[in-house]
């Protein structure tokens, strides 16, 4: 099973094609993923992450209920 979790893109350290990285803040841990396939993303965005690649955009709505169902399995 694959897991990718949500995050807010926080700033983006430069770069283009697969070169451009991002920090992304998940809940106060911050990790530097690739931007590579999505140049589009801006800083406050959330994206999807997967293996150290952010994958998709996601909307604030949808990142926060993936975020919230992800705390209730971990109390769960």
């Amino acid at each position: 099973m694959c897991l990718a979790i949500p995050g807010r893109l926080v700033e983006i350290a430069g770069g283009e094609g697969l070169e451009r990285r991002g920090t992304v803040d998940f809940g106060g841990v911050r990790q530097e993923v690739s931007l590579a396939y999505l140049p589009e993303a801006q800083p406050g965005e959330y994206v999807l992450v997967h293996v150290g690649f952010a994958i998709t955009l996601l909307d604030t709505a949808e990142a926060e209920r993936i975020l919230r169902e992800l705390r209730e399995l971990e109390l769960g």
